[in-house]
C-alpha cells in the first residue's frame, strides 16, 4: 500500500491563505460545510498556522498526524476510497485525452476531467460529509481543532500535488501511471465509421496498406527528456500520444477506403 509522508509545517506567516488551487478550495469547502460550529474552524485555522501539528501521512483512504501536547494525540481524517469499477471508468476518462495526463504530471487538476469523472459516477473531490474526522483527544467538537487543522494543512499539500487527492481515493501516482501504461500498450481495434449499405456494396474493393505494427509493451520503451525530467512520466505521455496517433491513422484510412 502506497503512503507518503510530509514534514511538519512550521509557523506560517499571518496572512497566508489556505488552498490557492480550485481543487484545494473544494477540499476546504467540504470541511467547512460539514462543521457544525464555524468558531471551531477558526481554532483549527489558528492551530494550523501556529505549526502545532507533526508530520502528515497520506495513504489510501486517510490522512493522519500525531500531535505532541501534554500527551501524544493521533488525528485521522478518512476519505472514501473508489471502487475497482470506478477506477476503470476514471482511467477511461484520463486516457481519452493525453492532455489530462500531462496536466496531472504538471501539478494541475483539469476541471473538465473532474466533471467528466463525476458524470461517470466517479467523485474525485470530496463533498459535504465526505471527510470523516477521528481524534483521540478529549474535545467533543466535530471536527476538533486537531482534525480541522489537519484538513487545512492538507489543502497546502493538495495545492502542490493533486495526485495526493487520488492517493486518498485509493491509488497513488505510480499505480495510476502503471494502469495507463497497460492501457496504452494493449492493441486497439481500428476506428470505423458507418456508411449506407447500398454505397458499401457498390464501392469497389480497394486494397489498403497494412497498418503499422502495434507498439510493444510501453515498459520496453525508454524516453530520454531534458535534464531533470522523469523518463517514466515521459514514457506514459509518448505512449498515449502514439496510441492516439494510431487510432487517428486507422480512422483516416477507413475514410479513404469509403470514398474509393
Amino acid at each position: 500500500m502506497e503512503a507518503r509522508g510530509f514534514p511538519a509545517f512550521g509557523v506560517q506567516r499571518r496572512g497566508r491563505r489556505f488552498a490557492e488551487s480550485w481543487w484545494g478550495r473544494a477540499w476546504v469547502r467540504a470541511l467547512e460545510e460539514t462543521s457544525l460550529d464555524h468558531t471551531l474552524l477558526s481554532k483549527g485555522r489558528a492551530y494550523a498556522k501556529a505549526g502545532e501539528l507533526g508530520p502528515i501521512t497520506v495513504s489510501p483512504g486517510r490522512i493522519s498526524v500525531h500531535v505532541q501536547e501534554d500527551e501524544t494525540v493521533t488525528t485521522v481524517v478518512r476519505v472514501e476510497r473508489l471502487t475497482e469499477p470506478q477506477w476503470v471508468r476514471f482511467l477511461d476518462e484520463v486516457a481519452a485525452q493525453a492532455g489530462h495526463i500531462a496536466a496531472l504530471l504538471d501539478g494541475d487538476m483539469p476541471p473538465d476531467l473532474v466533471a467528466a469523472a463525476q458524470d461517470a459516477g466517479v467523485p474525485l473531490l470530496p463533498a459535504v460529509g465526505d471527510l470523516e474526522p477521528d481524534c483521540d483527544c478529549t474535545d467533543w467538537e466535530y471536527p476538533c481543532k486537531h482534525a480541522a487543522a489537519l484538513c487545512y494543512q492538507a489543502s497546502w499539500l493538495l495545492d502542490a500535488d493533486p495526485f495526493l487527492l487520488l492517493l486518498m481515493r485509493g491509488r497513488g501516482a505510480r499505480e495510476l501511471l502503471a494502469g495507463l501504461r497497460d492501457r496504452n500498450a494493449a492493441p486497439r481495434p481500428a476506428a470505423t465509421t458507418g456508411i449506407p449499405a447500398r454505397a458499401a456494396f457498390a464501392a469497389p474493393v480497394a486494397p489498403l496498406p497494412a497498418l503499422p505494427p502495434v507498439p510493444g509493451p510501453v515498459s520496453a520503451l525508454w524516453v530520454d527528456g531534458p535534464p531533470g525530467s522523469d523518463p517514466e512520466e515521459l514514457t506514459v505521455l509518448v505512449a498515449a500520444a502514439a496510441a492516439k496517433a494510431r487510432d487517428l491513422l486507422g480512422w483516416e484510412r477507413a475514410e479513404e477506403g469509403r470514398h474509393e
